[in-house]
């Protein structure tokens, strides 16, 4: 089952400058204008070696920034090995939430094995671009965000105890108004954290491309001469339990553009043989969706510039028809059910067409997809509901893999708080 170890961290000294000025949000939802911006507040900020756009090579020219760093002691490995953990309080609507986790070493795990496990596609450009930046640097830059079951607590009830009432090594408030802590558990603590997932499985939350890159990565350092001795048979991750209270899911929603020949009246026409179809006002489209996830039913609203349609699948038989081979959980994913009767069999936008998103965007924005659709950028668009937490650890277990962009975890990880310097 899951091995996790405490680590010493690679972080940034007070010689660098303020913590605030030197992290930034995930790498691929920043444009070249923030990462420009990133660097003019700060020279020294983590996005020149997570997102590299210096040199002939990036990725050459990020490794030996590494070195500088190291050497000039912006940055520094921690003196004692250790857990960290990583709070981020958020406000959701009109109230405030905290989700809380650790950062480890997590030993890596073919997929086969059933110990790490993923929920969702992947794409190749992403995971060449991350494999080239670790054969230069052997280091993480970022946190592969991952999922455990703890029911009884166990595990946070460790870590409460440890740092509840104590002073974080770092408390930043990011752009967005994010509160950003960390502590650092040692010692006995540390180890104690460490027992409590012998037995558990790691559901891959966020980070599959990097997952899977470093599963590369270790096949290339041994094929190289490198050993265990290089911490190459482990990569960091952010763990959190499945019943954190701070844990959130955001729908991804879809915006279809380019059909040839599209005809809303057609479209009805051929969902109601599956789909019970009623008009909502945009006011109530949040409502009316909840009121569907909560019951169970598989709905999405489609919106093609005049009318808000809510559609709600009759009948799961014709899943089991299409699907024979798959698991309950994945029948049932909203997503597949879009996907399959809609978007594939009268769209004709096959799995091919939505990687390359020819015909098929996303966003996590309602008012984006229609606006898209208001703009005439688009066709329609489709307006979902989120993914359930308790849907992708059984679709996971069942080893079957989400279409792309079937989870929004919410907050995003900042970068570079930690680190984890492989050699």
């Amino acid at each position: 089952m899951a091995e996790i170890r405490p680590y010493k961290a690679l972080r940034f000294t007070k010689s660098a400058g303020e913590i605030e000025r030197l992290v930034c949000p995930p790498y691929d939802i920043i444009s070249e204008e923030e990462r420009l911006n990133y660097l003019k507040e700060n020279e020294n900020n983590i996005i020149r070696l997570e997102l590299p756009r210096e040199g002939e090579d990036f990725y050459k020219t990020a490794g030996e920034t590494l070195k500088r760093m190291l050497a000039d002691g912006i940055l520094k490995t921690d003196d004692e090995d250790g857990i960290y953990v990583y709070e981020i309080e958020f406000p959701l609507g009109s109230e405030k939430r905290k989700l809380r986790g650790i950062i480890a070493r997590v030993l890596l795990h073919e997929f086969a094995d059933g110990v790490v496990l993923p929920h969702e596609e992947t794409l190749s450009k992403a995971k060449e671009d991350r494999f080239n930046l670790m054969k230069n640097t052997f280091c993480n830059f970022s946190q592969i965000y991952s999922l455990f079951s703890d029911s009884e607590r166990v595990t946070d009830g460790i870590v409460n105890r440890a740092v509840d009432g104590t002073e974080p090594v770092y408390e930043m408030t990011d752009t967005d108004g994010l509160i950003h802590r960390l502590w650092i558990i040692t010692g006995e603590t540390a180890k104690e954290v460490c027992d409590s997932f012998k037995d558990r499985k790691l559901y891959i939350a966020d980070g599959h491309h990097r997952y899977e890159t470093a599963l590369r990565f270790k096949k290339w350092c041994i094929e190289n001469g490198y050993t265990d001795d290089d911490g190459i048979n482990y990569c960091m991750m952010m763990l959190v339990s499945m019943e954190h209270e701070g844990l959130h899911v955001l729908p991804t929603h879809r915006i279809v553009r380019g059909l040839d020949n599209f005809d809303i009246e057609s479209v009805v026409k051929s969902c109601s043989q599956y789909f019970e179809i009623e008009t909502v006002e945009k006011a109530n489209i949040e409502t009316a969706l909840k009121s569907k996830y909560d019951n169970g039913n598989k709905s999405f609203v489609l919106y093609d510039g005049k009318e808000y349609r809510l559609m709600t699948l009759t009948d799961d038989k014709i899943m089991e028809q299409l699907l024979p081979d798959s698991s309950l959980a994945y029948r049932g994913l909203d997503v597949n059910v879009l996907h399959l009767l809609i978007l594939e069999k009268l769209f004709d936008i096959d799995k091919e067409n939505m990687a390359n998103q020819k015909n098929l965007t996303y966003t996590r924005y309602t008012d984006e997809a229609v606006s898209a659709v208001d703009n005439g950028e688009a066709d329609c668009a489709f307006i979902l509901n989120p993914t359930k937490v308790v849907e992708i650890r059984d679709v996971a277990a069942a080893g079957e893999k989400m279409p792309q962009k079937s989870t929004y975890f919410y907050p995003k990880l900042i970068t570079g708080l930690v680190m984890n310097k492989i050699r």
